[in-house]
């Protein structure tokens, strides 16, 4: 049986997955984009060593700063780990649900996926010509080559029929009212500066290298324009908010439209209560 857990961020993903893995003693795949990398810590809320209650934890911490771990690549560990560990209950949790998609539906990715392509062999025309194909709605100008190298290199599986690869796969995902979920995305990010997100952006930062990963993470990209004298600290940490609070609209509109999600509200005050829920959804499932 393979459970997933998703759903936007600060909803109780991690959580409930442990207290899953404990109740069908099972094992915990990553399916956060960022959280295969290591030191990204507190900005990408990673769990913390405490946290895995002895739980065995894959595909978190592989990755070094300047990897270029891709959808691919992740496709290739996921099934791989899915395989070795057919015979035990497979919990993946995270809110990347391209990542998901690509590890459980029937996805054709080659390694060419990894690297980007400058197609500096082709002409403004036939890179439009490309884009054409890839998207028949395009709206870019046949000058525009930035863009349309962009768009030929962008991993976009979310749009392909596909069916599953494996038995047995739910998903669930936790959700919370909106004003709920922003008041906990703005504490969360309040708290995350406690524990010290500040230095670890400046620790990036100070690294000066220009990737993927920093140039994705929520937390990082706004503080470098603090460091930068761009915007002032409060600004940031606004920006931070207002970007999280964007981002977990994307993520529900992108649950909702991509996977079949059992959609679970998550009880703040009595956790074990979302837990018995979900519980008892896997087990009639199952019957």
């Amino acid at each position: 049986m393979i459970i997933v857990v998703c759903g936007p961020t600060g909803v109780g993903k991690t959580k409930l997955s442990v207290e899953l893995a404990k109740k069908y003693n099972g094992i915990i795949i990553n399916s956060d984009a960022m959280q295969v990398y290591k030191k990204m810590d507190i900005a990408t809320a990673k769990i913390k060593e405490e946290e895995k209650e002895g739980i065995k934890h894959y595909l978190f911490d592989i990755c070094n700063l300047k990897d270029n771990y891709s959808i691919y690549d992740y496709q290739k560990d996921a099934r791989k780990i899915i395989e070795e560990n057919k015979d035990k209950t497979i919990i993946m949790v995270g809110g990347s649900g391209l990542y998901q998609k690509a590890a459980l539906y029937d996805y054709k990715l080659d390694e060419e996926n990894k690297e980007t392509n400058n197609y500096d062999d082709l002409t403004n025309e036939e890179l439009y010509e490309l884009a054409m194909k890839k998207d028949p709605e395009l709206k870019v100008h046949v000058n525009n080559r930035k863009r349309l190298v962009r768009l030929l290199n962008k991993e976009d599986i979310s749009h392909e029929k596909s069916k599953l690869l494996y038995k047995d796969v739910i998903f669930i995902g936790l959700t919370t009212n909106r004003d709920n979920l922003y008041r906990i995305i703005n504490n969360r990010v309040d708290k995350m500066v406690d524990e010290g997100l500040l230095e670890e952006a400046k620790y990036f930062y100070d690294q000066k290298v220009k990737c993927k990963a920093l140039d994705t993470v929520i937390g990082y990209k706004e503080l470098f324009k603090y460091f930068d004298n761009e915007i002032s600290l409060d600004e940031a940490l606004e920006l931070i908010k207002k970007n999280s609070r964007r981002y977990a609209k994307r993520q529900y509109t992108w649950f909702n439209h991509q996977v079949p999600t059992i959609w679970v509200e998550t009880n703040y005050e009595n956790f074990n209560e979302t837990v018995d829920k979900v519980i008892d959804i896997i087990n009639k499932k199952n019957n």
